[in-house]
């Protein structure tokens, strides 16, 4: 497993990443996106997992249970 950290400035670059972005990748974003509308739609359809930044204790345990399910399922 690996991990991939991509800076974005808009929401619209999340749709550039995916073209660059391996397959069986785990993509992990803010929890704000889910909620603009379409884009929210999409991303959650698509598997992304979400992590809320205002709450770091939430945030971390949310990380660390994908960091184990990606080790016990050996998924990148």
């Amino acid at each position: 497993p690996y991990v991939i950290v991509c800076n974005h400035q808009a929401s619209l670059d999340l749709m550039g990443m995916v073209e660059v972005i391996p397959e069986h990748c785990v993509p992990i974003a803010k929890k704000e996106l889910l909620y603009m509308g379409t884009v929210g739609w999409a991303c959650w359809l698509s598997g992304i997992i979400f992590i809320d930044r205002r709450r770091r204790e939430e945030a971390i345990e949310v990380i660390s249970q994908t960091a184990r399910t990606m080790r016990r399922e050996n998924v990148r």
